[in-house]
């Protein structure tokens, strides 16, 4: 196994990774910005207001996109599994 062929596997599982969390990061930002300007309009400083809608909506992003994002993480481990018997050569 040569190093450009770790580089590459480390590759592609970094862009698999950003591929399948970015949803749920991207709700869990879009909702904590949303709380943040609801906080700041009605003067509410409550620190643990904003950790029930954002589970909720990563509860509802994961339903929702859970079978695409098990469906790219089931399709990688296939490519890595069928790709052993060359990659140790």
């Amino acid at each position: 196994m040569n190093p450009e062929n770790v580089l590459a596997i480390g590759r592609h599982a970094v862009e698999i990774t950003i591929l399948v969390s970015s949803p749920l990061l991207g709700a869990a930002l879009i909702i904590g910005l949303l709380v943040s300007i609801f906080q700041a309009a009605t003067q509410i400083n409550e620190a643990t207001l904003s950790f029930i809608p954002k589970l909720l909506g990563i509860l509802i992003v994961l339903v929702l996109l859970g079978p695409w994002m098990l469906s790219i993480l089931s399709d990688y481990i296939i490519q890595i599994l069928n790709n052993i018997p060359s990659i140790t050569r």
